[in-house]
């Protein structure tokens, strides 16, 4: 009975976790890094076609966008998440593997165009599609029984639609231990979903931990604030450019977009249009439309029962196709532009950047975390210029933040998702923070909270029935490598897992029929005769 620290270990995303119980394998989530990878990962400790199950906390990219690439390597078990997180997915995974697609595609023309050797994607929208057709999914608060070693249960987490924190019942043998994994713990009292809810008890809990210092700033009244925001740029003739996640914040402005239409709170500029300028959005957007009575907070759902939709109102305007996007630039009229990805650091949202910052009456407005090290970051941190597509742009927008409008409740949030369970868990991990972060708040609930935890780097592992570490490891700092090299090693791994998958397969075939098992004998000779060398 292992669990296994792997991804997001004092670092804010790429958060995976493996947990080993009887002959059971499986990972809560499978996440992509973003921004700088400051520590090594380590390897998962066993092929990707040896894992059973992912259990899924919730759809945005730092916590599944590399299910695809497992899929690639062998993964043929069950993604097993929320109805709501598994719509999600089923669009924000293609969407994640056409931009790998089309950044592998602009760098190997580049390559070719210099005779450097070219990089595959870290993984297609084929390997996505495939992930998705394994997709089970569970309402909240249903105790489900995976098999005989695992049960597992959905609770609301309040972070994202479809969000949750997952109890899970490891047995085995005699022993049976309860772990939860938080997930990313939302803030109370925001737009759209409800509150997240709390759990009673556990034997072990891994925790996140991104406002692990922090609080934020008791600011209610973001209508007020963007309305300023939006008067002021128009007043200047500028456009105000909003990076968002294209899930969740997105659906998030809209709804106070909407409030501010309806009681006129922009003065002089009657008819303004707000631009949605991603194809992911506009399609998350219809996402969260379908789950209305299901995820959606009280006061949401009030307005549907009056046949008032949330997030939709006169001069939104949804842009799709990249001919659409190009237009918004050349409207000289002032409008509000939100666009992927949050963190600038991919996405469409470059290009309206690259028009906008040089601008000196446009406004830039952050509404949700930067990661160190991405283009959002720098430009929350005053960079005075930046680099996009090439070119070096001025910054000389105004650069604003919308404080406290986060996803990820602040540290009196999580102390208060803590201090819910009636009984202390023996030990909690904390993970999913910046460096320090993790280990300040670990040392706080050990020492104010009289709960024991810990703050775990990657690659560290504890024996759950024992209650005692099996390995433990220090941060290793990420070497820097150049890319193709990566990717090249990449390609050559999945083939390794191709061969692990066969021996798997081969395994599970033991017993079959003479005459089967003589022919796929045979189609392995036959592959192996064409590429022996």
């Amino acid at each position: 009975m292992k669990l296994m620290f792997i991804g997001a270990d004092h670092e804010v995303t790429g958060s995976c976790h493996y947990l080993e119980c009887g002959t059971t394998k499986l990972l809560v989530d499978c996440g992509m890094e973003q921004g700088v990878n400051v520590y090594e990962n380590a390897d998962l400790p066993v092929s990707c076609a040896d894992i059973d199950y992912v259990l899924l906390t919730h759809a945005h990219i730092d916590h599944a966008g590399l299910i695809p690439l497992i899929y690639a390597k062998g993964f043929r078990g069950k993604i097993v998440t929320t109805i709501a997180t598994g719509d999600l997915c089923k669009i924000m995974l293609k969407d994640s593997a056409h931009i790998q697609e089309m950044e592998a595609e602009w760098k190997n023309r580049k390559a070719r165009r210099a005779g450097l050797p070219e990089v595959p994607p870290l993984y297609t929208v084929n390997d996505a599609a495939g992930a998705i057709e394994h997709l089970e999914v569970y309402e909240y608060d249903e105790k489900t029984e995976l098999n005989g070693d695992i049960t597992i249960r959905f609770t609301n987490a309040g972070h994202l639609l479809g969000s949750a924190s997952i109890e899970v019942w490891c047995t085995e043998g005699e022993i049976t231990k309860k772990i939860v994994f938080s997930g990313d713990i939302g803030s109370k009292n925001k737009p759209l979903i409800r509150d997240p809810e709390y759990i009673k008890e556990a034997d072990y809990v891994v925790m996140e931990s991104t406002y692990g210092n922090r609080k934020h700033e008791r600011r209610k009244d973001y209508t007020g604030e963007l309305s300023q925001i939006i008067q002021e740029t128009f007043d200047r003739g500028g456009n105000v450019v909003i990076p968002a996640f294209a899930v969740g914040r997105t659906q998030e402005l809209l709804y106070f977009l909407r409030k501010i239409k309806l009681d006129h709170m922009v003065h002089g500029h009657d008819g303004y249009e707000v631009y949605v300028d991603s194809p992911l959005a506009v399609e998350a957007t219809h996402v969260f439309k379908q789950n209305l009575i299901r995820c959606y907070a009280e006061e949401t759902r009030q307005l549907v029962a009056c046949g008032i939709n949330p997030i939709e109102f006169p001069g939104l305007k949804l842009s799709v196709t990249s001919e659409e996007s190009v237009a918004i630039n050349f409207d000289p009229k002032p409008k509000v532009i939100i666009s992927a990805s949050g963190m600038c650091d991919a996405g469409r949202i470059r290009h309206h950047l690259k028009h906008n910052l040089w601008r000196k009456e446009c406004t830039i407005v952050f509404a949700g975390f930067q990661a160190i090290a991405t283009l959002g970051r720098s430009l929350v941190d005053g960079a005075s210029s930046v680099k996009l597509f090439g070119e070096s742009i001025d910054v000389v927008a105004q650069i604003k933040t919308l404080q406290g409008i986060s996803g990820h409740a602040d540290v009196d949030g999580l102390l208060e998702w803590i201090r819910a369970f009636e009984k202390r868990p023996e030990l909690t991990f904390v993970v999913h923070g910046e460096d320090t972060v993790t280990t300040e708040f670990a040392e706080r609930l050990t020492r104010e909270e009289k709960i024991p935890a810990v703050a775990p780097f990657s690659g560290s592992v504890f024996d759950l029935a024992a209650g005692q570490w099996l390995t433990v490891t220090e941060g290793i700092p990420v070497e820097k490598e150049k890319e193709g090299r990566k990717r090249a090693d990449g390609v050559f791994a999945r083939l390794v897992a191709a061969c692990d998958r066969l021996r798997r397969v081969i395994f599970n075939n033991e017993g079959g029929a003479n005459k089967d098992l003589a022919k796929f004998t045979e189609q392995i000779h036959a592959l192996c005769d064409k590429w022996d060398r």
